[in-house]
């Protein structure tokens, strides 16, 4: 039988992750990003317990991702104009020239990651009971990877907390925000929109979603400056997201993709999916099991990050 603990990794600072979350968005960097880090961390958190010839094995599950800063690398030419990034020439070429510019964005970010923890009953009792040796690996770990695309700076603490001390858990998330799957708005939106459009789409709603509507004045109702309008109104904190991958042609074995990464496992072309997230406040959260994102199934090309709930 499993036993669910949590760990708090608390207060990450990581200097220049990836704002690019797909091709389509920027801003904070996509949830790959930290599941990928945190699979990295449960591998190498693996490969320690089978050196140490360890029957009993712990491994790393869901992850929630709660945000305190994100302070994107970009600049404003002028009043009124568009955002750019912030571009650096770094490093210098062999002969000592500096190299072109490759345009990249960087973000600066403050968040703290919730990560399930499963152990059989003698671990769950071992961890219970000192949880200061999975609390140091996890932290002096996480220094040496890289974590959506940037580094990791500063870990104010890791925290382990049982199944039983989810209260606790939620007051040492504020003043963060929790990121939500907000699908279930995304389809919303969409039949709203549909209602006036019959042939919108789900991508017309998540379009619908990041526009603002500016309204001229109308005197007849009594209104004398311009109006903005947003579905998003009574909503809540929405924002565009991907959320996975959907393959766009056949899946190649391994060894027969040419110039592959890793050609010894399968390979698949794929394009980005997207929906919207919301970011809630922790308190607001019903059931904090709901928070944790993890990799779905892969079903009919579908490559998906999902939540256990949809709805909050």
């Amino acid at each position: 039988m499993s036993y669910t603990s949590y760990l708090l990794i608390d207060h990450i600072q990581i200097q220049d992750a990836n704002t690019f979350s797909g091709p389509l968005t920027y801003g904070f960097p996509a949830i790959s990003g930290f599941l990928g880090a945190v699979h990295a961390l449960d591998r190498h958190l693996s490969a320690q317990q089978k050196q140490a010839n360890q029957h009993h094995k712990v491994s790393l599950g869901g992850v929630g991702i709660i945000s305190y800063k994100c302070n994107i690398q970009r600049y404003q030419p002028k009043l009124g104009a568009d955002y750019c990034f912030s571009q650096t020439r770094n490093p210098l070429k062999k002969d000592g020239k500096v190299a072109a510019i490759i345009e990249e964005g960087k973000v600066q970010l403050t968040l703290s990651l919730v990560i399930e923890v499963k152990a059989d009953r003698a671990i769950h009792r071992s961890l219970k009971k000192d949880p200061s040796d999975i609390q140091n690996r996890v932290y002096q770990q996480l220094f040496k990877q890289r974590m959506a695309g940037g580094s990791v700076t500063k870990i104010k603490t890791v925290q382990w907390f049982d199944s039983t001390d989810i209260p606790e858990l939620t007051r040492a998330l504020v003043p963060g925000f929790v990121l939500m799957d907000a699908r279930a708005d995304l389809v919303s939106i969409t039949q709203d929109l549909q209602q006036r459009q019959p042939a919108a789409t789900a991508l017309d709603g998540l379009i619908e979603a990041v526009t603002l509507h500016h309204l001229p004045p109308n005197p007849k109702q009594g209104k004398k400056q311009w109006q903005t309008q947003t579905v998003k109104t009574g909503r809540g904190w929405l924002v565009p997201m991907p959320v996975g991958y959907q393959g766009i042609a056949e899946e190649y074995a391994p060894q027969q993709l040419a110039h592959c990464r890793c050609p010894e496992y399968p390979s698949h072309y794929v394009e980005t999916v997207y929906s919207l997230g919301k970011w809630i406040f922790p308190y607001s959260i019903q059931d904090f099991t709901h928070i944790f994102w993890r990799y779905a199934k892969p079903q009919d090309n579908l490559y998906l990050i999902t939540q256990t709930q949809h709805n909050i």
